[in-house]
């Protein structure tokens, strides 16, 4: 083997031999290896000191930030100034990708050392992945991607959005007519559109991981209508599948088995209080314990592995302490609590939001009724028919009644006139009649059940009069 260096030689000092003087041993042999070689004659023999052999990893291009996503859509003709930032934003909003930071991990390599004639190897390490403030594609991202690239292959291409942003140009310098390019792009878009709304297949990125040892069943990485989750078991199964949230830095692509069954690791029975099963699990807003039927929250973040029965169980009694009756009114306790959405009073199966301008942590029993009397009110109002066993029910809005099917508004037909109903009008509609404007507009509303008997309406609650306000404990008499 010819082994080869490159470098310079030093045939006159110059002013160097000045310079150097005032270095020392250490920097001298720093600025030899930096490309300084002895003098050589041609064909001379070199003694052989060390050779050293040190192992590499190829490393992949660096995540985009916004700067270098900007200067690699520039170089393939996409965008223009004016849409480069809301082009970023709107990936960053849709979640799309996610910006953010990425902890390196240490990684070791081998370095092989050849002195005289001995071989000697060495563990060296390095730190590699790490990224700061880059943009990572989200698993939505992804799965998103993949269904594009199936389907409209030809718009992902880059050479085409470059042609199109030509062609937007030209029209802007009046060389094309915009008419002539919408129709050209419009009209093979239309075509592959209707195509694949009446071909396609919900995408959800599922990867199988393994098989649950316990179960048998099968696990796999998804997306989810909440995101990505891991799932044991299918939705065919008489048992209903087990899920739980991927968490935070991790992927469906990237998750292994062992992490993804680690997160179902202490989502078994840890024990029972006050006779209730106690047990953790991942949900769609983060971390829980389950207690008997109720869900109560842990800190966002918390890993379920350091969850015991004590954190559990201490976590159930600061929700007991929170959901502890803080006054009455009608004779039925209220309870204060914080939610989604902010914080509210409980009472009788009723949620009120409490405005900023109550301090909550101080809330009298005054400012409660006060919030209750207007909620009861708004209430009484709310309710024109009421079928609660249907979830069907008859309801004022801002623009006149409508009809509300579980979650669902549904528009309120017209009469035979073709005048909308009044409030009066409206509460003599018979169930049949209701049923039927729903099943118009919501498909498979009632799939193939039998038409259900007529039903008597339930009235809208009438105005209360004038109440009770119970201010604390009943007097006895």
């Amino acid at each position: 083997e010819e082994l080869t260096a490159s470098g310079e030689v030093l045939k006159f000092d110059g002013f160097l031999k000045v310079y150097r003087e005032d270095k020392d041993d250490d920097e001298m042999e720093e600025e030899a290896n930096e490309g300084m070689l002895p003098p050589l004659a041609v064909d001379q023999q070199l003694p052989l000191k060390e050779m050293k052999a040190t192992e590499r990893f190829s490393r992949p291009p660096p995540r985009y930030t916004e700067a270098s996503l900007v200067k690699k859509l520039e170089e393939l003709g996409i965008g223009r100034p004016s849409t480069y930032a809301p082009t970023i934003s709107t990936i960053l909003k849709r979640g799309y990708v996610e910006k953010r930071d990425k902890e390196g991990v240490i990684r070791y390599y081998s370095v092989f050392i050849l002195k005289g004639d001995e071989i000697s190897k060495k563990l060296d390490s390095e730190t590699t992945g790490a990224e700061k403030s880059k943009l990572f594609p989200s698993d939505l991202g992804l799965v998103v991607t993949d269904f594009l690239k199936q389907y409209f292959d030809n718009i992902m291409d880059y050479s085409f959005t470059a042609r199109i942003e030509e062609e937007f140009d030209e029209v802007a310098e009046g060389k094309m007519k915009w008419s002539n390019v919408i129709e050209e792009f419009y009209t093979p878009f239309k075509k592959d559109v209707d195509e694949t709304i009446e071909t396609a297949e919900r995408i959800k990125g599922e990867r199988v991981l393994g098989v649950d040892p316990e179960s048998g069943k099968p696990v796999v990485a998804r997306m989810g209508r909440y995101g990505a989750m891991i799932q044991i078991g299918v939705a065919d199964d008489e048992e209903k599948p087990r899920f739980a949230k991927v968490p935070t830095g991790q992927s469906i692509e990237t998750i292994t088995y062992e992490e993804a069954m680690n997160l179902f690791g202490a989502q078994g029975v840890m024990g029972q209080y006050e006779e209730k099963d106690v047990s953790v699990n991942v949900g769609r807003f983060g971390p829980y314990v389950k207690w008997g039927e109720e869900f109560i929250s842990l800190p966002k973040g918390t890993d379920l592995s350091t969850v015991n029965l004590e954190k559990a169980i201490e976590a159930i009694q600061q929700k007991q302490v929170a959901d502890a009756p803080v006054g009455t009114y009608d004779n039925k306790p209220i309870t204060k609590g914080k939610g989604r959405f902010g914080p509210y009073i409980k009472w009788d199966g009723m949620f009120v939001n409490v405005p900023r301008r109550y301090n909550f942590d101080t809330l009298i029993q005054d400012e409660m009724n006060e919030l209750l009397d207007a909620k009861v009110k708004k209430e009484a109002n709310r309710y024109i028919q009421r079928w609660p066993d249907e979830k069907i029910s008859v309801e004022n809005a801002r623009w006149g009644p409508v009809v509300k099917f579980g979650k669902k508004i549904v528009k309120l037909n017209f009469k035979p006139d073709g005048t909308k109903y009044t409030a009066e009008e409206a509460a003599t509609i018979p169930l049949e009649d209701i049923k039927a404007m729903i099943a118009a507009q919501v498909p498979n509303a009632f799939g193939k059940k039998k038409a259900a008997p007529r039903k008597k309406a339930v009235p809208g609650l009438k105005k209360p009069a004038a109440k009770k306000k119970a201010t604390g404990k009943k007097k006895e008499k």
